[in-house]
């Protein structure tokens, strides 16, 4: 689900009627929980956009004329508290208590800046950019290694045909975009997400986030790619690994087997004498690393047994037993004495 920025309170899980000690409490507790030195790798830069959140949300709401001005305001408290010293600065010089130096009342001007900022309204007033968005992108191991084109619709606003963007019809507020001056259509991009990709990985898609205000830029799109969990292979890095099945004649004889990989199984020799969790190795086989090239693939030997036994099977295994070998178990007794009478 893509998201937009929250409101103080919001940002601290706290209601509008917390005291000024739930406010610290509630800091003081998230602070600990996202600070970006108690974190890692692509973690980290998302703790410290929250913790930047967090700090400025503080800073507000722990300041009780601030508060105030917020709860009023909302995010543009800060241009109302401007307004406020510019209608007080030309009352000073003469100008009267609603008059601006151009004739225009200040209860005008401040309408017309904040109608529809939080309240409602079409919006009119200063520029101002668009939040960034963030959603999540799944892939497969498979795209990881090759890299993957994917196609996403967006909501994305578009002029009212209506109204012609203006939010109004006729002197009222405009029945089909409701006096946005725009309405959402869908919109289908493309997104590259290159190969070798980190889980956490945030992929920027630029002016895709949500719409400016009176003519502001866009925000940006960022993909949060997760990967999937896969049932055949592991990753570790750029390296992955694999368990191979050999059965116990391959192993002790040495066999050329077909084993997978992220693209096309390629055959393999299994070494004459494998033992049990040994390893083979697939050079370049893995995925692609920050620093260039390819990691590598580890296939991990899992001896088995044939699902049932044919008669001749059986009895070659019964002549195998008759041969005289040395106990498997030997030196795992001995451990085991040696810890029970040292």
């Amino acid at each position: 689900m893509a998201t937009t920025e929250r409101d103080y309170y919001q940002v601290l899980g706290l209601p509008k009627s917390a005291s000024a000690d739930d406010i610290k409490k509630a800091y003081r507790r998230l602070a600990r929980q996202v600070h970006p030195d108690l974190h890692s790798g692509s973690k980290k830069s998302e703790m410290e956009k929250k913790f930047k959140e967090l700090n400025a949300a503080h800073e507000v709401l722990s300041d009780p004329d601030k508060r105030k001005k917020y709860d009023q305001h909302g995010t543009n408290w800060e241009q109302a508290e401007a307004y406020e010293q510019a209608r007080r600065q030309a009352e000073a010089q003469g100008y009267g208590q609603s008059q601006a130096p151009g004739g225009e009342g200040f209860s005008d001007i401040f309408e017309n800046l904040f109608k529809g900022r939080g309240r409602g309204g079409n919006g009119r007033g200063f520029a101002m950019q668009g939040e960034d968005l963030e959603t999540e992108v799944q892939l497969t191991l498979a795209e990881v290694f090759t890299g993957v084109t994917k196609r996403m619709t967006l909501q994305e606003p578009v002029p009212c045909t209506t109204c012609h963007g203006s939010g109004a019809l006729r002197g009222r507020t405009c029945p089909t975009c409701q006096g946005h001056g725009a309405t959402l259509q869908p919109n289908t991009i493309e997104v590259r997400i290159p190969a070798g990709v980190q889980d956490g990985t945030r992929v920027r898609v630029a002016g895709k986030g949500q719409a400016g205000t009176n003519g502001g830029k866009p925000g940006d799109l960022y993909l949060r790619v997760t990967i999937a969990q896969d049932n055949v292979f592991r990753r570790q890095g750029s390296d992955i690994h694999v368990s191979l099945p050999v059965f116990p004649w391959e192993a002790a004889l040495g066999a050329e087997v077909m084993a997978p990989t992220l693209m096309e199984p390629v055959r393999m020799k299994v070494p004459p004498g494998s033992k049990a969790d040994s390893k083979l190795r697939l050079k370049g086989k893995g995925l692609p690393a920050a620093a260039g090239g390819h990691g590598d693939l580890f296939l991990t030997i899992q001896i088995v047994m044939p699902p049932s036994l044919t008669d001749e099977e059986r009895k070659l295994y019964e002549q195998l037993k008759a041969i005289e070998h040395p106990d498997p178990r030997a030196e795992l007794l001995a451990q085991a004495r040696r810890r029970s009478h040292p």
